[in-house]
């Protein structure tokens, strides 16, 4: 729900702050940045010490970071605070996934994974439609102090559940987790800088060059290191690597179309912040029709077919887009397209989620959901950054039309990678081993709702 409450709400935030369109992409990138590089650490703190105390760490401080983001004065400290909400927010998503993978199997996982992105769907229709809510008719703050009731709801099951964690202990590589900040932090800032100062800067050349070498000493350290936060070894797995090829341009493209549509469709169209937000609600209703039944499917039938069929359609949702004209109408020129993406992302969620963690033994768990859930939030941190040069330095009419092109070629390239690499899934090594143990859940306990899933479930 975060991501899209604040998709909605960055133009009151930039007319309450200030920041331009720089602002926006740090608003958005500040929290991706932290995310994309802790999350990786936090999948191996949580297989080493435990998913449940894991998620409670970092729901407490996704709560304090919002209060804070909630109260901040300038854009400078909003963009500061967004990037501790990252880092809090890196250590719940592998957690979470987590302890799925290691409590279900097989077919099994499939429907347990299509259940999870289900429960979280209900944030992907309440966030733009709450956001937008909230800042047309009280404050864009407020959008925020909205996340601390649900994590107390949290807080108060995961109690209830009484989870049992068996930690595998190790080692955490914290300088590795450093290496990966830098390396990522100075080539993000350089993509949103060197569009707004020259690609030839001192700031710019220096943060190009130095966080690639940051981030080449990060992956240095994985191949050598005696205890890897990404184990290279994990993508001699078919599945995985192809998984998460197709999870870069997947999610690189989800995210684009996200962010360009809401901002254009207020700052160009001048709907409110509400009407944006229910603008994109038929993509999540149509998942929540759907995707269950499509995580079933994959679960019997494998993942390949989904997982390029479903970015195809998406490419052809996208690509609708373009009837979009000066003489606006939502109806004609922007439902049919978010109807058909949302088809196509419902047949590739699930699925794709399914194929990456079921082809890693249970014990690697967090730390493959971990990396999965990085390389989303990589690909999108990578595509924001890139905005202003994908758009032309503004999402006008003729932006948002480039904007819907080069989502539908990423999609494109998501599907071409899904069909030449996914295979039928082969039961990995050691898949008996777990480390934690839900009580007193199994997989007859689970319940079945008809169609339930998320718009991007690999958002905090």
């Amino acid at each position: 729900m975060n991501n899209t409450v604040i998709t909605v709400a960055l133009p009151r935030i930039t007319a309450d702050l200030g920041g331009g369109l720089a602002g926006q992409q740090w608003m958005i990138n500040a929290y991706l940045v932290t995310l994309g590089s802790l999350i990786l650490v936090a999948g191996s703190v949580s297989d080493a010490f435990g998913r449940g105390l894991v998620l409670r760490v970092g729901l407490v401080g996704f709560a304090l970071a919002s209060a804070a983001i909630s109260l901040a004065p300038t854009v400078e400290l909003m963009i500061a605070f967004r990037a501790l909400q990252g880092a809090a927010g890196a250590f719940l998503v592998p957690s979470s996934l987590a302890l799925i993978t290691s409590t279900f199997h097989d077919a099994a996982q499939a429907r347990a994974i299509g259940i999870w992105t289900a429960t979280t769907s209900a944030a992907s229709i309440v966030g733009p439609v709450l956001g937008g809510l909230l800042s047309d008719f009280l404050s864009w703050r407020w959008a925020f102090v909205a996340n601390l009731l649900p994590i107390a709801i949290v807080l108060l099951l995961i109690g209830l559940l009484k989870l049992r964690d068996v930690p595998k202990g190790g080692r955490v590589d914290l300088l590795g987790a450093l290496l990966c900040a830098l390396g990522l932090g100075g080539l993000v800032t350089a993509l949103i800088e060197g569009s707004n100062q020259g690609w030839n800067t001192p700031l710019v050349l220096g943060c190009l060059f130095g966080g690639g070498a940051m981030f080449f000493a990060f992956i240095a350290r994985q191949r050598y290191g005696s205890s890897p936060i990404v184990p290279l070894e994990l993508f001699r797995r078919r599945n995985f690597w192809s998984g998460n090829l197709a999870t870069v341009f997947v999610y690189a493209a989800l995210s684009l179309n996200g962010f360009a549509l809401a901002i254009f469709l207020q700052q160009s169209v001048g709907l409110s912040a509400t009407a944006a937000g229910l603008a994109s609600l038929p993509m999540t209703i149509v998942m929540i029709l759907g995707s269950f039944s499509i995580g079933s499917l994959s679960g019997r039938f494998g993942a390949r077919v989904f997982m390029t069929v479903g970015p195809v359609m998406m490419a052809v949702g996208s690509l609708l887009f373009l009837t979009v004209s000066a003489d606006f109408n939502y109806w004609q020129q922007v439902l049919p397209g978010v109807v058909v993406f949302g088809v196509g992302l419902t047949m590739t969620v699930s699925p794709l989620t399914s194929a990456v963690l079921g082809s890693v033994p249970s014990e690697r768990a967090g730390t493959a959901s971990a990396i999965n859930n990085a390389v989303a939030r990589l690909s999108s941190l990578v595509i924001v950054a890139a905005l202003a040069v994908i758009v032309g330095g503004q999402i006008d009419l003729s932006g948002f039309h480039r904007a819907a092109v080069v989502t539908a070629a990423l999609l494109a390239a998501g599907a071409l990678a899904s069909w030449v690499g996914i295979r039928a899934a082969v039961a990995p090594s050691s898949r008996s081993l777990t480390s934690v143990t839900v009580e007193p859940c199994t997989a007859s306990d689970v319940p079945m709702p008809v169609g339930v899933a998320r718009t991007d479930p690999k958002h905090a």
